[in-house]
């Protein structure tokens, strides 16, 4: 058969396999459980959730506020004498009495005040909607409009300090003033579609709403006018939702994956597999196939659902291929179904918060850009973006993606597979099947190099979070994990070589495998770093990463001594050196970043 024919019949296979998973004696169990999920999720919907209803107990000696109060679930409400309520004040959470409201000191009376407050404002709204001259209890309209920021973030480059502005009192208008002409007084709608729409808004749940209108394609009558109490600040946390709707359903889908592997591998189903005249990359491309498809169509699915433009599937792409790539090698180092539930737990963790922490700063700062959920978010928005933008987002899923699955296609054979090692030496001897014998500094200078696009994801993970943090901490904290970050990726290729082979590190050899260590890390990073990471570079953040661009022989020597500081010790104490070694490489590492930041040279 050829290669497309092997392709093809697997992914037959792996389809039929997945609709045949399930036992035949726990079908009617998961119809049942089925059916009860759809009644209770009917349920919900009509009666909706009730978990705050008696949250507040509120005592009122007014009838008007007790009606009022009545209507929301969550307060429980007293109407009692004012000189009752005056001796049991602490039964309270909130008292209302004499047209003025007494919380008392605990959070929950806290609470209470605040949402008393926003029904009243509810309440005063639905009065002013049901006047006969709606603009006289709404003599003020505002027509927002969304203005992109022009920040570039880019005057706090390496080796400047900004001061605060002087405090010269109020700005003066300089040059020619240009006549603005006055606005129409009237507006294009008619009044009783303005008091239909006021009327809707004021019945909804604000809090829920403002989440919930990022997803819905409805229009509102009365354009970008809004009333003042209508106006809140814009929300940086759209991605919240577009986590849930788009990500977890295609981290739960590659988790299919993740287990197909893991059933064959436990039931030692695999060896059938493996005994057949197919490659090892068409293997694993004709069982994941079904799973990306699927991917997709949700994708498209929930896209098509939600009435948005469908090119924001592209961006969704290499997520997929990221979460497929994981899935694949999580399942193939995995023990047990524990160890499986374990990693994968933290690698959604990480590969989340990589996701979403990035795209809040949208529209903010360019670091959000390293998240393609951020393109998503602009494209709901209506921002258009670019093929730069896209690459720059997207290039370090692509190439970790394919860097995973050409390590799972090496190692996707039967003493790997099947071995019952611990974790750590499994991830070793992946690594070790990618180095061979014969080409081990060439095997090192691409191993560096392609180790680039995972040491730039964890960093540009270590940069959003410290990004949170004040100044210097977050700067310090960024220093230290860089180093040892980089440290890592350049140390572990040796270590890996030296544990197989304890007689490799030689005078000769050492030289120059760590020459060449440093030379395929200088050469790929800098090729990411000039093709898809240079805006990050321009800020003061992106130069604690990303250091002396101009002078290539300066990062060079950096790296050699890194890695060969790593080296002397693994030759010295064996095994035992890797971490000292790495300390004392981080701190070499770290020194050298300080020389550029405090301006040493120029």
């Amino acid at each position: 058969m050829g290669t497309l024919a092997d392709i093809r019949t697997i992914a037959r296979w792996e389809v039929k396999k997945s609709l045949t998973m399930m036992r035949r004696d726990m079908l009617p169990l998961a119809i049942v459980l089925f059916i009860l999920l759809v009644a209770v999720t009917g349920f919900s919907a009509r009666s909706g959730l009730h978990l705050q209803d008696g949250m507040y107990r509120v005592g009122t000696d007014d009838p008007q506020m007790a009606q009022l109060l009545a209507g929301d679930a969550r307060f429980t409400v007293y109407q009692l004498d004012a000189s009752t309520l005056s001796a049991n004040r602490d039964a309270f959470d909130l008292v209302v009495t004499g047209g003025v409201a007494y919380p008392g000191m605990s959070g929950r009376a806290v609470a209470a005040d605040k949402a008393l407050e926003r029904d009243y404002a509810k309440y005063v709204n639905s009065i002013y909607n049901n006047e006969t001259d709606l603009f006289a209890a709404y003599p003020l309209w505002i027509d927002t409009q969304s203005v992109t920021s022009e920040l570039t973030f880019l005057s706090t480059q390496s080796g400047q300090y900004v001061s605060a502005a002087p405090n010269r009192g109020p700005p003066v208008p300089q040059g020619v003033v240009k006549e603005i002409p006055t606005p129409s007084p009237t507006l294009a709608v008619s009044e009783d579609e303005l008091r239909t729409e006021l009327v809707q808004s004021n019945a909804q749940n604000t809090q829920i709403s403002r989440y919930t209108d990022v997803l819905s394609a409805s229009s509102s009558t009365m354009g970008n006018f809004k009333t003042p109490s209508q106006l809140s600040p814009p929300l940086p946390f759209d991605s919240i939702i577009l986590v849930f709707v788009f990500i977890f359903p295609l981290y739960f889908t590659s988790q299919f994956f993740m287990m197909s592997i893991m059933n064959e591998r436990i039931e030692r189903k695999g060896e059938v597999l493996l005994s057949t005249p197919v490659k090892a990359s068409s293997i694993i491309i004709g069982k994941m196939l079904p799973y990306f498809f699927g991917m997709l169509a949700i994708c498209t699915g929930l896209t098509l659902y939600l009435k948005a433009p469908l090119i924001i599937i592209l961006p969704l792409i290499p997520v997929i291929v990221f979460f497929l790539a994981n899935a694949l090698l999580i399942g193939m180092l995995s023990r047990s179904f524990k160890e499986l539930s374990f990693i994968s737990i933290f690698f959604s963790t990480v590969a989340t918060s990589y996701l979403f922490f990035p795209s809040i700063f949208a529209n903010v700062h360019v670091i959000s850009l390293i998240s393609p959920l951020t393109l998503i978010v602009l494209t709901m928005q209506g921002t258009a973006w670019t093929l730069t933008d896209y690459l720059y987002s997207t290039s370090l899923f692509w190439l970790t993606g394919a860097v995973l699955f050409y390590i799972a296609a090496k190692n996707f054979k039967e003493e790997r597979l099947f071995s019952e090692k611990n974790l750590v030496t499994r991830m070793r001897e992946f690594l070790s099947e990618i180095l061979p014998r014969n080409h081990l500094f060439l095997a090192l200078f691409l191993l560096a190099g392609c180790s680039i696009p995972f040491v730039f994801m964890i960093q540009m993970m270590c940069l959003v979070l410290f990004f949170n943090l004040p100044m210097p901490y977050s700067l310090i904290g960024l220093l230290l994990l860089a180093a040892l970050i980089e440290e890592i990726a350049k140390g572990i290729g040796i270590y890996t070589i030296f544990v197989r082979d304890p007689s490799f590190l030689s005078g000769r050899n050492l030289v120059f495998a760590c020459g060449a260590t440093a030379l395929g890390f200088l050469v790929g990073e800098k090729l990411l770093l000039f093709v898809t990471l240079a805006q990050i570079s321009d800020s003061v953040f992106g130069s604690i990463l990303f250091l002396s661009l101009g002078s290539l022989w300066l990062p060079l020597l950096l790296h050699f001594a890194g890695v060969l500081i790593v080296a002397l010790c693994l030759k010295r104490w064996g095994r035992s050196g890797f971490a000292p070694g790495l300390a004392i490489a981080m701190v070499v590492h770290c020194l050298y970043n300080l020389y550029f930041i405090l301006g040493w040279i120029g």
